[in-house]
């Protein structure tokens, strides 16, 4: 229970911190679109379109760690925590079509450069670079889950695209390379595409039931196996419910005289204790058997 009541918690303060972003992401993105309407800049003008997603997919963030926290339905039995998982993959495929843009857009005005006026270019991208530098800073201080990770990815693009805005325009005002600004827009797509497709991998691995990175289930195994009794560990799956949320269960042989001197509830918590204290799994479900039961077991067939 303390473990659930501090992911609330965290989630309620997530979202106080998603709504800072969202107001300082929106007036950055009116003041960018006026930025390109006086500069003609494109890294302008595609900044603001990729604050645009930005300021869609917070809402979407919020409205997903708002769903999370309903209780799920009779047959919602783990709730709506995967509402968070959704929503980060959905970020991440924003992310992607936003680089296909920016790169069409990009080589286009390579070929073909136009006149930018470099001097509010560089003011209007250092407004941009400022009040992304504040929402990076707020969001840093979250929980970390998936949701928050690809609101925290999608704010580092845009301040890497303010700062590569902001040296396009020093590049143009002294020296009168104009295919500074397309390339300034091409290196925006560049540093936003790793980040798009390490956010969708981990939403995958989440919605898959892969088991979660850094948890060995052999190692988790043969943990087990060294509490006393136990002989056999089978039908050992490992899963995530949503990030931070580790889940295990696994079918647990025990020999008959160890559960009839310690019985099952002790066998039980020094199972429960193992795999918290040394893999910090704390959901876990155990079926605990007796040796002279597993003739009796039927494991069905293996996929």
């Amino acid at each position: 229970m303390g473990h659930d009541h501090g992911h609330a918690a965290g989630r309620a303060e997530d979202r106080g911190r998603l709504r800072i972003v969202l107001a300082v992401t929106a007036s950055v993105m009116v003041l960018e679109v006026v930025g390109w309407l006086v500069t003609g800049s494109l890294a302008l003008l595609a900044d603001a379109g990729h604050m645009a997603t930005d300021a869609a997919a917070v809402v979407l963030a919020l409205g997903a760690s708002y769903v999370a926290t309903l209780s799920g339905g009779p047959r919602s039995t783990f709730g709506l925590h995967r509402a968070e998982v959704l929503a980060a993959l959905i970020n991440s495929v924003v992310l992607l079509v936003v680089c296909g843009y920016l790169v069409y857009a990009g080589i286009a005005r390579l070929s073909s450069p136009e006149h930018v006026d470099a001097g509010p270019m560089v003011a209007f991208a250092t407004v941009g670079l400022v009040a992304n530098a504040i929402s990076l800073s707020v969001l840093r201080r979250g929980t970390g889950g998936l949701n928050m990770r690809g609101a925290l990815n999608e704010v580092v693009a845009d301040l890497l695209g303010s700062l590569l805005a902001v040296v396009a325009g020093i590049v143009i005002w002294t020296t009168g390379f104009t295919r500074a600004d397309p390339i300034a827009t091409l290196l925006i797509a560049v540093l936003i595409l790793p980040r798009a497709f390490a956010l969708a991998r981990d939403a995958t691995v989440v919605l898959l039931e892969i088991a979660p990175r850094g948890l060995d289930l052999d190692e988790v195994r043969t943990h087990l196996l060294r509490v006393p009794g136990v002989t056999d560990v089978h039908d050992l799956h490992a899963w995530t419910i949503t990030s931070g949320i580790p889940s295990l269960s696994a079918h647990v042989t025990v020999t008959d005289a160890c559960l009839a001197e310690r019985g099952v509830g002790a066998t039980l918590d020094e199972l429960s204790r193992c795999v918290a204290e040394h893999f910090e799994v704390h959901h876990a479900t155990f079926q605990v058997e007796p040796v002279s039961h597993r003739a009796h077991e039927d494991l069905g067939e293996v996929h």
